[in-house]
């Protein structure tokens, strides 16, 4: 792999300010938001008053602590347009989440809000490696989904052409790359292993592909799949994270000359970690929640969303910005298992262990009389599909989770191709206990 490390006179002048400058735009910025969501959103209006604080109650960054927390339920009590701080008539578009839990959280865009989202994820896509004049071949879905859009308008941004792929048709996929050679792809890592298998269906070796850069988010991965994606195509991979609560994918970002976490883009959004039971404000580098202030977001601010992620902040490296941990999962995914904690990440990093799996899982709950029990579904590697090495590949697993995460678990291996395969957002969890 290349070194893709960008040059310096590239960056944005923030990317590289001192803590001081940093600190005084974002004071600077988050009073001006305060008191925006204040004066035009009913419901910030409402939730200030009820926890009897004003915006002239910040006198440092970190006066943000008195203010009161936003979680999505108030997103779903607002729909659809309840939250927003701006006429209808002001909004350029709409974006909103999946509501496979109900109805979906809507979240508006002035054209301001669409300008510093496109700037983002272009200074996102360059501290990945890419530059003006790479094709980009955008697998995210488009739609109501923040991905598909928000990378295309930042990947223009930065000058990169654009392949409108969305996500699906995975033969397809494999044939515009093939074809068109594109240096970037931006896709949800679970949605890039089935790419994987349909290069190797195909016949095609894909470390002889076009693909330098992989830019990988909207779900939780580990390095261990970071290590398996790099080194069957033979280019770099890296983590973009964002929510569409707070703006859409492109609130941090990975930067490929030290993959050592997600610098936040401090200049747009302000970080927190909390402690998730009790909402106390937790120092940097202790593990929590991650809690969110927008800083320029006219259509819909957002003053201390609790995001559900759990990950810590560390300091800058590659940028003067903090950086967040890779995320390691989130408070509600969390599976309690006879007291133990257990995370669909901790699960993948020991599937990639063993040499006779493939990386596609599943992992079901069920309840046999008062005892919750955890299968994992997994399939074999095409040369372990023989019984005597499926049941050594179970074996070893079992092991592995048993060993690492602390769990007792039925192992189910299954032929290759027996997990679904998701096009956007893998679902790893499947829940059949029975509701209480």
């Amino acid at each position: 792999m290349e070194d893709l490390t960008p040059n310096p006179k590239d960056l944005d002048p923030i990317e590289t300010a001192s803590r001081d400058e940093i600190e005084a735009l974002q004071f600077h910025r988050m009073k001006r938001s305060l008191k925006h969501a204040f004066e035009n959103s009913p419901f910030y209006r409402n939730q200030f008053i009820k926890a009897d604080v004003h915006p002239e109650d910040l006198k440092t960054l970190k006066d943000i602590a008195k203010f009161p927390f936003t979680v999505k339920q108030d997103l779903r009590d607002c729909y659809p347009f309840g939250m927003f701080a701006v006429p209808q008539s002001k909004l350029v578009r709409i974006h909103g989440s999946s509501g496979t839990t109900g109805k979906p959280t809507v979240v508006g865009y002035t054209q301001a809000d669409i300008d510093h989202w496109a700037n983002l994820i272009a200074r996102s896509i360059r501290a990945a490696g890419g530059r003006p004049g790479d094709m980009l071949h955008n697998a995210y879905g488009y739609g109501l989904f923040t991905g598909g859009l928000g990378a295309h308008y930042g990947a223009e941004r930065l000058g990169c052409t654009v392949v409108p792929m969305s996500g699906g048709m995975t033969e397809r996929q494999v044939t515009l790359i093939h074809d068109f050679k594109p240096r970037i792809i931006m896709v949800t890592p679970s949605y890039m292993l089935s790419i994987l298998d349909e290069f190797r269906r195909q016949g095609l070796d894909p470390r002889e592909s076009s693909l330098q850069v992989g830019i990988f988010g909207a779900e939780p991965w580990t390095n261990a799949m970071r290590q398996e994606i790099e080194e069957a195509f033979d280019m770099h991979a890296v983590d973009i994270y964002g929510l569409s609560e707070v703006m859409g994918p492109g609130v941090a970002q990975e930067c490929v000359e030290t993959k050592d976490g997600l610098h936040i883009w401090e200049d747009h959004f302000y970080p927190e970690i909390i402690d998730p039971v009790t909402g106390e404000v937790l120092p940097d580098g202790q593990m929590g929640e991650l809690v969110f202030t927008t800083l320029t977001k006219e259509g819909l601010p957002m003053v201390r969303y609790r995001t559900r992620d759990l990950t810590r902040l560390l300091p800058g490296t590659a940028r003067s910005m903090r950086r967040m941990d890779k995320i390691t999962g989130r408070s509600d995914d969390m599976i309690i298992l006879r007291g133990v904690n257990v995370f669909p990440t901790q699960i993948e990093e020991q599937i990639l262990k063993c040499r006779g799996l493939a990386p596609h899982f599943q992992i079901e709950m069920t309840r046999s009389g008062r005892m919750d029990t955890m299968t994992v579904h997994v399939e074999c590697a095409e040369d372990h599909a023989a019984a005597e090495a499926r049941a050594a590949s179970a074996r070893e697993l079992a092991h592995h989770i048993k060993s690492v995460v602390g769990v007792s678990t039925r192992i189910e291996v299954r032929d290759p191709g027996g997990i679904a395969r998701s096009e956007g957002k893998a679902k790893r969890v499947i829940d059949n206990r029975p509701k209480e």
